[in-house]
C-alpha cells in the first residue's frame, strides 16, 4: 500500500492550489502581448492597442496600414501560436497595425463582421490574411461560398489565404517538385480560391518531434511584405501610386510585341490609361491614341521581342544588377555571368518600355528557351536569364512599382521553374515577383493557365472576354447548295423537278468536298435521283442539309476584345444563341430550344438525333428552332443595348413598370413574341 508513504512525504509541504481553467469566448480579438487574454469588442481592443501598444512600439496608429488576421481558436487555446506571433511581429515591425481575430468553429464570417468595421460601418482593415488555410465559411466539409462571397464583397479588401503545411514535413515539401501535397491543394488552396482568396503562400508547418507549429522565417517575411504592399495600395494617394503595365509577345517569343490571345492590347491599354487619368493617377504625357502609345513603346508596330527598335527605358549596369538581385549568381549556371546576350547591349542589361508619369509600360523579356514555355514547369535545371531577372528587379527596386498589371494571355513569369503549388524561396516565379502585388488579365476561356498564374506568380487574375463569336455562314458553292436544298423543300413532290434538283445537290456536294464528311453521299458517276425512291432522296438531301447547317453554325471569333468595351448588339447575338442552347439543370433552367420544341410536343434531343441522322423533317425543324432562338435572343439584346449600340444593362424601374402594364393588357414580352412570329404560337411566357 503506497498511500501512507505518499502522505508521509507530503508532510510539511505547501499544497499547490489548482488554477481554474480560463474559458475563452467562441470569438474574439487576440494579441500575444495584450494584458487581457482576448477582447470581445474592437473598441476595447483599439483603446489598448492604439493608446498603449502602438505608442511603445513606435507605430503611428493614425496613419499605419491595418492588417486583419484570421486565426484558429484551437492554436490560441493550446498556446501553439508561434507561427501567429511570428507574422504579427513582422507586420508590426514594418509599421502596420494588426487585428487578429479567431473563431471557435470554421465560420469566420461572424468575427469579420463584428471586428473589422468601426461603429459607423466602415472597414477598419486594409488587407485580410487568413492564416487557417481553410475556406472562410464552413471549412473543407461544408463550404458556404455564397455567404463568404457576400461577406468579402461588402468588405472589398484584398483577401490572402496563407497555408500551413499539414500533410508534409518541411523536408518533404522542400524536396518535392510538386510542392504542396495534392490533397492539401484541393482543401486549402482550391476551396479558398472559390471565395476569392489569392496568394497561397506556405508560412508554417509542424515540428517533427513535438508536433507544434513552427513558422518558416523567409516565407513569413514574404507574406508580411506582400500584405503590406496590398494594404498600402488602399491607403496611398492615387496620384502617388506607381503602376507597371507589362506586355508580352504572343505566342511567346514568336508573335509581335504587344500581342495577347484574343486581346487588342494597345487599344485596351488606351482604355486603361483613360480610366487611370479619370481617377486621378499621374499618367504624365501619355498619349491617349492607340497608334501613338504603340509607337512610343515599340517604335515599330511589327517589332519582335528581339527587335533593336524597342524603346529603351533603363540601362542597368552589372554592378547594380548583382547588388539588387539576390539570386543573380544562381542564373550563371545556365547563362554565364551578366549581362549575357539577351536584353543586353553588351555592357548593361536593357529594360524595354516607356514611362509616363507614374505609369510604366514595359516589355517582358523572352523566356530564353525555344519551344513552349510550359516546358519550364518541368525543367529541373532551367532558369530565367539575366535580362528577365533584371526586368522584375527594375520594376520592384528602381521604378518602385506599387503594383504590376500583366496585360493579357500570356507571358512567361508563371511558367518559370519551381514547384507547381506552394512556392519556396528558390522557386523562380516567387523570386521574380517577390513583394510586387500583381494583377493579371487572362482570357476567360483559359482558366487552367490562369490558375497557374494565380498560384505560381501570386497574381490576382482578372478575366477578359474572348471576342464575340459569329456563325461562320456559307459562301460560294456551300451557299448555292443551301439554295438548292431550299428549292427541293418546295418541289420534293414534283416527280419532274424534284429528282433533277437532287442530282444538282449531289453534284454540288461533291464539288464542295462534302464526300469527306458524308460517307453515304452517292457516287457522282452512277447516281440518278429519277430512279431512286422519294424516301432515299429525302435521306440524301437531309444528310447534306445537316452538314451544311453544321458548317454554317460554326462559331468564329470576330476580331479582338478591348478591355472595358462590351460587344455590339450584332456581335452578341450568335454567342448568346449558343449559350441559350445549354440546359442548366443545377439552376432548373431549360435551354431555349428545349422550351421551343416542347411547345409543339417534341423533345429537342429527338430533333437533334434526327438532324444528325439526316432526317430531312428534323433537319428543317432544327433550323426553324435555331432561327426562333436567334429571333428571341435578338429581341432580348435589343432590350439591353445602350445608346452606343453596345450590350449593356440599361433597364430601369420604368422598364419593369412597362412590362407590368403590358402583361395586364395581354401583351407578350418581346422575346416571346419573336418566337411566336417565328412559327411557334404555343410557346409559354414563363
Amino acid at each position: 500500500d503506497y498511500v501512507p508513504q505518499v502522505k508521509e512525504n507530503m508532510k510539511g509541504k505547501e499544497k499547490v492550489a489548482a488554477v481554474d481553467p480560463v474559458l475563452l469566448p467562441d470569438k474574439a480579438i487576440w494579441h500575444p502581448v495584450a494584458p487581457s487574454i482576448v477582447f470581445e469588442n474592437n473598441v476595447d481592443y483599439f483603446n489598448w492597442y492604439n493608446n498603449e501598444f502602438c505608442a511603445e512600439a513606435g507605430i503611428d496608429a493614425k496613419t499605419a496600414p491595418t492588417i486583419g488576421l484570421v486565426l484558429q481558436k484551437s492554436h490560441i487555446n493550446t498556446k501553439d501560436d508561434t507561427h501567429y506571433v511570428s507574422l504579427i511581429s513582422e507586420l508590426e515591425s514594418r509599421g502596420a497595425r494588426v487585428v487578429p481575430i479567431y473563431s471557435g468553429g470554421l465560420d469566420f464570417s461572424g468575427p469579420i463582421e463584428d471586428y473589422f468595421y468601426d461603429p459607423a460601418g466602415r472597414p477598419i482593415v486594409d488587407t485580410i490574411v487568413n492564416l487557417t488555410g481553410f475556406a472562410l465559411v464552413g471549412g473543407p466539409a461544408s463550404q458556404d461560398h455564397a455567404k463568404a462571397a457576400k461577406v468579402l464583397k461588402r468588405l472589398n479588401k484584398p483577401y490572402m489565404c496563407a497555408v500551413p503545411l499539414v500533410f508534409q514535413s518541411f523536408e518533404e515539401w522542400q524536396a518535392s517538385e510538386l510542392g504542396l501535397h495534392p490533397v492539401q491543394v484541393a482543401l486549402q488552396v482550391s476551396l479558398p480560391e472559390i471565395d476569392g482568396a489569392i496568394e497561397p503562400i506556405i508560412f508554417a508547418g509542424r515540428e517533427g518531434a513535438t508536433g507544434r507549429s513552427v513558422p518558416l522565417s523567409d516565407r513569413v517575411n514574404l507574406l508580411a511584405d506582400r500584405a503590406m504592399k496590398w494594404a498600402n495600395l488602399g491607403s496611398k494617394k492615387v496620384a502617388d501610386k506607381k503602376i507597371a503595365i507589362t506586355i508580352f509577345s504572343f505566342p511567346p517569343d514568336k508573335g509581335n510585341v504587344g500581342t495577347a490571345a484574343y486581346l487588342d492590347v494597345f487599344d485596351s491599354i488606351k482604355a486603361v490609361l483613360k480610366q487611370l487619368k479619370s481617377e486621378g493617377y499621374d499618367i504624365g504625357d501619355a498619349p491617349l491614341d492607340k497608334e501613338a502609345i504603340m509607337e512610343s513603346v515599340l517604335n515599330d508596330p511589327e517589332a519582335k521581342i528581339s527587335s533593336p527598335e524597342l524603346n529603351v527605358a533603363y540601362r542597368m549596369s552589372t554592378d547594380e544588377y548583382y547588388e539588387l538581385t539576390p539570386y543573380a549568381t544562381d542564373l550563371e549556371e545556365n547563362w554565364g555571368p551578366a549581362p549575357g546576350n539577351l536584353n543586353s547591349d553588351g555592357q548593361n542589361l536593357v529594360v524595354y518600355g516607356k514611362q509616363f508619369g507614374n505609369v510604366f509600360i514595359g516589355v517582358q523579356p523572352s523566356f530564353g528557351y525555344e519551344g513552349d514555355p510550359m516546358r519550364l514547369l518541368f525543367a529541373k535545371s532551367a532558369s530565367p536569364h539575366h535580362g528577365f531577372a533584371a526586368y522584375y528587379t527594375y520594376l520592384e527596386k528602381i521604378f518602385q512599382a506599387d503594383a504590376v498589371l500583366h496585360f493579357g494571355t500570356h507571358g512567361s513569369l508563371e511558367f518559370m521553374p519551381g514547384k507547381q503549388v506552394g512556392m519556396s524561396g528558390t522557386c523562380y516565379p516567387d523570386r521574380l515577383i517577390n513583394s510586387l502585388p500583381s494583377a493579371y488579365l487572362y482570357a476567360a476561356n483559359n482558366p487552367s493557365e490562369a490558375t497557374i498564374a494565380k498560384r505560381r506568380s501570386y497574381s490576382a487574375t482578372v478575366s477578359y472576354l474572348t471576342p464575340p463569336a459569329e456563325n461562320a455562314g456559307l459562301y460560294k458553292g456551300l451557299k448555292e447548295l443551301k439554295e438548292l436544298i431550299s428549292s427541293y423543300q418546295g418541289l420534293r413532290e414534283n416527280e419532274g423537278r424534284g429528282p433533277a434538283i437532287v442530282n444538282s445537290i449531289v453534284s454540288t456536294a461533291w464539288t464542295c468536298n462534302l464526300d469527306k464528311d458524308i460517307p453515304e453521299l452517292p457516287s457522282l458517276e452512277t447516281y440518278d435521283a429519277a430512279s431512286d425512291s422519294a424516301e432515299n432522296r429525302d435521306d440524301i438531301v437531309g444528310k447534306v442539309y445537316a452538314q451544311i447547317m453544321q458548317i454554317e453554325s460554326r462559331l468564329l471569333p470576330c476580331g479582338l476584345h478591348t478591355v472595358g468595351v462590351p460587344p455590339t448588339a450584332e456581335e452578341a447575338v450568335a454567342t448568346l444563341v449558343n449559350i441559350a442552347q445549354l440546359d442548366r439543370p443545377e439552376d432548373k433552367i431549360e435551354s431555349l430550344p428545349r422550351v421551343i420544341a416542347a411547345s409543339i410536343g417534341r423533345d429537342i434531343n429527338d430533333i437533334y438525333r434526327g438532324n444528325n441522322n439526316g432526317v430531312l423533317g428534323d433537319v428543317e425543324l432544327n433550323d426553324k428552332v435555331t432561327e426562333a432562338s436567334r429571333a428571341a435572343v435578338r429581341a432580348l439584346v435589343n432590350q439591353s443595348t445602350d445608346s452606343n449600340g453596345r450590350v449593356k444593362e440599361v433597364k430601369d424601374m420604368f422598364d419593369e413598370v412597362g412590362a407590368f402594364f403590358g402583361s395586364m393588357l395581354g401583351q407578350k414580352k418581346p422575346w416571346t413574341q419573336a418566337i411566336i412570329n417565328a412559327g411557334f404560337p404555343n410557346v409559354e411566357e414563363e
